[in-house]
């Protein structure tokens, strides 16, 4: 969690955790993170770059094997 705090929307000032993009984090026996997030909107231009530093930063934690990001659309109903 901390490290995820660390990761801030570039077009808003706030963290993506703080935002609440982060729906769930899952560490396997692997050690894998499996992390579902979502995006500001779906046509966000950071929508290439944002999942690969939530990958990037969780895979340096010590421990942590390798990163599956899973990327969801925010559901309205």
């Amino acid at each position: 969690m901390d490290v995820i705090k660390t990761i801030f929307d570039p077009e808003i000032p706030v963290s993506i955790y703080e935002l609440g993009l982060i729906y769930e984090i899952n560490i396997d026996e692997q050690n894998v993170a499996h992390i579902t997030m979502t995006l500001t909107a779906p046509n966000c231009p950071e929508a290439e770059f944002l999942p690969v530093e939530v990958h990037d930063k969780v895979k340096e934690i010590e421990g942590i094997s390798d990163v599956e990001i899973i990327l969801t659309l925010i559901s309205l109903e």
